[in-house]
């Protein structure tokens, strides 16, 4: 049986002032939110399944520790070559009526995943898939659309290349805070770490990436051992809830009671849009998020 319960999760630093103006003075029209796009790359080791995270600089709504995504650009509708399922069938998998905007999301998704680390989904036909982007011309591909220089189509189609978005499986929707002054509509997707693919930071903007075994952060979460790793000043001494998002910890949480890589990718589950609402608790304002308790994948074997 799927039951829901309800979560409450810090309200970020930054967005404090914002929460308690949103209490004390009464709600107003939400800003209006951008679709972004996130991409949770997961893979099978010898202790359990690990998810690919890395440090965000600024104020990400994505969090400060979270998988790689971003918004949704303008070049998100360029002409690509497309394997896989149709836009029409993504915005069903996608819950939205309109197959323009499922569209954008998914090349958002598989653009961002490149852009930050170098994992390509994309091949000459249906069945195949790029082997190996270590390469130094891969990083000035990956560099040129950071800069704006060039644009995801434009390096698809000089390779002869199209999008495998057979690879990526839709999770689901998280529409920021009303109170936020920055807000987004996201969409995650999971995929499956691709053979002779490697994720690597971004050299002139990564700062700190690693595979993390999901069901040890989940266990570690009240403690600071990941943001003391990271070692940025705003990491450093913070727990789970505070370095992320409650989307990235809820999925971590489904993913590390998962049996596996494939069993989470083939798990079948409905689109849920997720929608944050802001509470006052006893220790201040928090945002509440009503969530399953279903497991995902069915449950991971002891070690």
């Amino acid at each position: 049986m799927n039951r829901s319960s309800t979560r409450l999760f810090p309200v970020p630093e930054e967005q404090q002032g914002a929460a308690r103006s949103w209490i004390d003075h009464g709600e107003r029209t939400p800003v209006k939110p951008r679709p972004a796009s996130s991409v949770v790359l997961i893979r099978d080791a010898p202790a359990g399944t690990e998810v690919y995270l890395s440090y965000r600089r600024g104020e990400s709504p994505l969090g400060v520790v979270a998988f790689p995504g971003g918004s949704v650009e303008e070049h998100d509708d360029d002409p690509v070559t497309w394997f896989g399922p149709s836009p029409a069938q993504w915005a069903a998998a996608l819950a939205t009526e309109d197959h323009h905007v499922a569209r954008r999301f998914v090349v958002a998704a598989i653009r961002e995943l490149f852009e930050e680390t170098g994992v390509l989904l994309a091949g000459p036909d249906a069945s195949s898939l790029v082997e190996g982007t270590r390469h130094p011309q891969w990083m000035e591909a990956r560099e040129a659309i950071a800069a704006g220089e060039k644009t995801f189509a434009e390096i698809l189609s000089k390779r002869a290349l199209g999008l495998r978005t057979d690879l990526i499986k839709p999770l689901s929707a998280w529409l920021s805070p009303d109170f936020a002054h920055r807000r987004f509509d996201t969409r995650y997707f999971a995929a499956a770490q691709p053979v002779n693919q490697e994720p690597t930071l971004l050299s002139s903007k990564g700062v700190w990436g690693q595979w993390r075994w999901s069901a040890e952060e989940i266990r570690q979460r009240d403690t600071t051992k990941l943001g003391d790793e990271v070692g940025q000043p705003n990491t450093v001494g913070r727990t789970l809830n505070e370095l992320t998002v409650p989307a990235v910890e809820l999925i971590l949480e489904k993913i590390g009671s998962s049996r596996g890589c494939i069993a989470y990718l083939s798990h079948k589950r409905p689109m849920k849009v997720f929608s944050p609402r802001l509470v006052e608790a006893d220790d201040g304002p928090q945002v509440e998020v009503e969530c399953s308790t279903a497991t995902e994948g069915s449950e991971q074997r002891g070690r």
